[in-house]
């Protein structure tokens, strides 16, 4: 959670000013981070989630836990306003184990499977390891 943390410093938010960092601990160790990149045209703007998650494939490493804050939630903010997006969700789900762990800042851990039940995938695609 602390290189996640981290990682937020890093964000580049200049339209919500929502800093969130993203830490990935590999098969081998590793720790990859990522933050949040914004862009004027909205569409073009990538979650932490999914910059540390693609830079693990890009490394060619396996992608084992995952821990993401959002170091600008208010202390009373609900939970639903901490967690993983729904594209976050669905790139984890491939690029992740169903039984890997996901730790979001103020909220716990839970399992991938509980955060995407009955998650999309195509028969043909080859599912991570």
């Amino acid at each position: 959670m602390k290189a996640a943390r981290q990682a937020a410093d890093k964000a580049h938010c200049p339209y919500s000013n929502f800093h969130v960092g993203a830490a990935v601990r590999c098969t081998d160790g590793t720790v990859v981070t990522g933050s949040n990149v914004e862009n004027a045209s909205f569409g073009l703007t990538i979650c932490a989630e999914r910059v540390a998650l693609f830079s693990c494939v890009a490394q060619g490493l396996q992608p084992l836990e995952l821990a993401v804050s959002c170091v600008d939630a208010q202390s009373d903010a609900s939970p639903g306003s901490r967690m993983p997006c729904g594209a976050c969700r669905q790139v984890m789900q491939e690029l992740m184990l169903q039984q890997a762990t996901i730790h979001i800042d103020g909220v716990g851990s839970r399992r991938l499977s509980e955060l995407l039940p009955d998650a999309f995938e195509l028969g043909s695609a080859e599912k991570a390891p």
